[in-house]
């Protein structure tokens, strides 16, 4: 009978095992693993998360591995102790143990002995592991900080404004030049808002534009985590993802923050990330993360530090005393360092390190644009603003990193994208997305659409690459090429602006420089209004790359522009290299024209006697070379400069001249011209019967040839003659047909001169309403063009507003010509 007993006991065992855990090797079977996609759980990783449950909710550690599932879904365990219970119903998502085939028939199997792999088992007391402090990992925060409300606020909205409502974590992407403060921000808000993350922050610097170090690899980084959260080194799993599936089952439900500091692109962060909307990340990176931005991420984009922040800096760098003592070399010194935090820091610590030294002796070293960035470097390169841009250019492809050093040779403050693909030779769509790979990782700032620019001190960077990477060859290729570009464009603008003006031989641009096509007035007003400076720019460019012929003929294709606009000052620059250019040439016609254009200019900007030496130069030059349309615009500039100077009969006498020559040459707008002069001097000498035959016939050849310009110039001046002799009412609707071609032809210069007289004309027949607007037009147009005389005129006669006297329309200063 004992026998009997013992084997019916046997049999049951068997019977039972036999029967296995049907429903924990199905639940197992239908969870997605988290390493592996595509494929179930497996028993390992079933293991390995139960163990994580436990710890986490516990604190207990404990080694269940794939034996011990094993036996549960054979059925040799049928009822595991509480926790594990717990733990299995979490990873496999049931609701009661039930559910798992876990079944208490007679005891229960007890827990597993901490930190072996045998069986759980009773023996001996269970004594849990000392808990693991909640990791503190942020660096210090930044001894001195200044600014940066706007960007704090936006962290704190992000975390606020997600925080709770959303299902996925909360991250900050901080993206901004290399050396602009990123992770100075990152650690200001960290340590500002250590409350909201009482389980701890993580924090790796990822070394992504390191000048001196390796980046750090996920696979490290995650590690690094890992290790901060307890896990054991021989309990990391081996490979990236499963040390990813670690961290987020560690981490989730925990109010943590991780900063990835130097981010070197979103691939990185991505398996950096956790899972629970309960974290918060902060990613500092040079270039912008676009996938993370995609994905949700709030993207914070950080920007040179204001003057005020960046005094603010240095003061508490240097102390208030010293500050405050040399405030003009202050003010230089924070101009040099152009916003950027650390050139900021680097001065402040040269500064500190010669206490007794003067500031002043500091800003003249960083005087010097071409010795400025090693004035800001330092024996530690990863603090030494070279290596800090150097890193960010070593990380681009070949063909951004050339176009970078191309922008070097460009000396203009901004460059579009047309521009650039003339300097670098490619066509616009490559050049776009170039210039959005570099912009992406702020070498270049897209301030307007399609119009790129770079910090100052890049800028100085891009220069001094240039010089060192590019051979001889390439920089003189590129800036022919960009040259051509803007030489061709504007001459193309020129020719919309004045299309009887006799044109230039400007040759044909070199290939690849990609002039463009200006189609209308607008166009051509909207290209030379955004590159002129740029214009300026390049004719120093071409200066010194010895292409003289450039040099003037830049002069001449931006004319038109800089007269109708106001830019006297501009004007009056181009045509000094020009004549510089021309002298070089040796060309007497050439020498010729400049002159002519160098002597108006002058006159234009008050210079009347070394006017009108240039003036007889080009005309005796004119004269000497038999061209006789030269000569006649020598007589007309004459003409415009003598009146200026208060000589009428002379000036009435070289418009007598220029009508003639221009007669003999057949050339009837320009007749036109010298008509409308001719009658102007008349009036000026009170002569307004003649005047008013000149200007009538100049207005009606106008007409016929359809030239606006020239219409619009003899309208004006028969509105000047009808108000000085009392027709006030037709002085204004002559001004007034003046004024609407005057606007379709962007003629901003004239136009505030008409507006003005049209203003005088109203006052004179008392409408004041009408008088103080037009006045305040003019008031406006004329400070626009730096115009003081006229300005203070008329801001006198708005101060007084009284009835002009007769005569007040005709003043002296205007020139008749088109």
């Amino acid at each position: 009978m004992l026998e009997s007993g013992r084997a019916q006991r046997a049999i049951t065992r068997g019977a039972m095992v036999g029967v296995g855990n049907a429903s924990l090797r199905a639940a197992r079977e239908r969870t997605a693993s988290r390493t592996h996609p595509g494929e179930c759980l497996s028993r390992q990783e079933l293991a390995e998360l139960v163990n994580e449950h436990v710890w986490r909710h516990h604190q207990r550690r404990v080694d269940v591995d794939a034996n011990y599932v094993a036996k549960l879904e054979r059925g040799v365990i049928r009822w595991p102790n509480a926790h594990y219970r717990a733990a299995f119903r979490a990873v496999l998502g049931a609701s009661t143990d039930a559910e798992l085939g876990f079944a208490n028939n007679r005891r229960a199997a007890v827990p597993l002995a901490t930190n072996t792999g045998s069986a759980p088992t009773t023996r001996g007391p269970v004594h849990p592991p000392p808990a693991v402090p909640a990791p503190r990992q942020l660096p210090a925060a930044p001894r001195l900080f200044s600014g940066r409300t706007r960007e704090l606020a936006a962290l704190s909205a992000a975390a606020d404004g997600d925080r709770g409502r959303s299902s996925t974590v909360v991250i900050s992407a901080i993206d901004g030049l290399g050396g602009i403060g990123k992770t100075w921000l990152a650690l200001q808000w960290a340590h500002q808002n250590l409350a909201r993350f009482p389980d701890g922050q993580l924090y790796v610097n990822l070394r992504g534009f390191a000048p001196t170090e390796p980046p750090v690899a996920p696979t490290t980084a995650v590690r690094g985590f890992l290790h901060a959260l307890g896990v054991a080194p021989t309990a990391v799993p081996p490979d990236l993802d499963g040390r990813t599936a670690l961290f987020r089952s560690l981490v989730a439900g925990k109010r943590m923050l991780v900063v990835l500091d130097d981010a070197p692109d979103d691939a990185v962060v991505e398996h950096l990330l956790p899972g629970s909307p309960s974290c918060t990340v902060l990613v500092t990176s040079r270039r912008r993360l676009a996938g993370l931005t995609v994905c949700g991420a709030h993207r914070v984009m950080v920007d040179a530090l204001g003057d005020d922040d960046a005094r603010a800096l240095l003061e508490g760098h240097i102390g208030r005393h010293r500050f405050a003592a040399e405030p003009d070399a202050i003010t230089d010194l924070v101009r040099f360092c152009a916003g950027l935090p650390l050139a900021v820091s680097i001065v402040a610590a040269r500064a500190v390190t010669h206490p007794d030294f003067p500031l002043g002796a500091l800003a003249d070293d960083l005087r010097d644009r071409a010795a400025r960035l090693d004035e800001l470097s330092t024996a530690d390169r990863s603090k030494s603003l070279s290596a800090v841009f150097a890193a960010s250019l070593q990380a681009q492809n070949a063909p951004a990193a050339t176009l970078f050093r191309l922008l070097g040779v460009a000396g203009g403050p901004d460059i579009g994208v047309p521009a650039a693909a003339g300097l670098a030779g490619l066509t616009v769509s490559r050049t776009r997305r170039l210039l959005r790979e570099l912009e992406d990782a702020h070498l270049v700032q897209q301030h307007q659409p399609g119009r790129f620019r770079m910090h100052d001190l890049v800028r100085l960077f891009a220069t001094d690459r240039a010089a060192r990477d590019l051979d001889p060859g390439a920089r003189a290729s590129a800036a022919r090429r960009l040259v051509d570009h803007y030489l061709h464009t504007s001459f193309a603008g020129e020719r919309v602006f004045d299309p009887v003006r006799p044109p230039i031989d400007i040759g044909h641009p070199v290939s690849g420089s990609r002039p463009g096509s200006l189609p209308d007035e607008t166009a051509a007003l909207a290209w030379f209004e955004a590159e002129h400076q740029n214009i300026l720019s390049t004719q120093r460019l071409a200066d010194r790359h010895d292409l003289h012929s450039h040099v003037w003929q830049l002069a001449w294709a931006s004319h038109t522009f800089h007269y109708r606009q106001g830019h006297r000052n501009d004007s009056l620059t181009t045509w000094r290299a020009a004549l510089v250019a021309a002298d070089r040439l040796g060309d007497g016609v050439t020498r010729a024209r400049i002159h002519r254009r160098l002597g108006v200019a002058l006159v234009d900007t008050g210079d009347h006697g070394a006017g009108l030496e240039h003036l007889r130069q080009a005309l005796s030059l004119f004269t000497a070379a038999d061209d006789g349309a030269g000569q006649a615009r020598a007589h007309e500039a004459l003409a415009d400069a003598w009146e200026r100077h208060g000589d009428a009969h002379r000036a009435l006498t070289h418009a007598y001249q220029a009508l003639q020559q221009y007669r003999n040459l057949g050339d009837a707008v320009h007749e036109a011209n010298a008509l409308n002069s001719v009658g102007w001097y008349h009036a000026r000498q009170g002569h307004y019967e003649q005047a008013r035959a000149y200007c009538t016939n100049a207005l009606a050849l106008h007409q016929e040839h359809h030239y606006h310009d020239g219409e619009a110039y003899a309208r004006h001046s028969l509105g000047c003659l009808a108000h000085v002799t009392g027709d006030h009412a037709h002085a204004i609707e002559h001004f007034r047909r003046s004024l609407t071609l005057l606007r379709q032809l962007k003629d901003a210069h004239q136009e505030a001169t008409v507006v003005d007289d049209l203003g005088t004309a109203h006052a004179a027949l008392h409408d004041h309403r009408r008088a103080r607007a037009n006045w305040l037009r003019a008031l406006d147009l004329y400070r626009a063009q730096h115009r003081e005389a006229e300005a203070a005129s008329v801001e006198h006669r708005l101060a007084s507003l009284e009835a002009p006297a007769p005569g007040a329309g005709v003043r002296a200063g205007r020139s008749r010509t088109a």
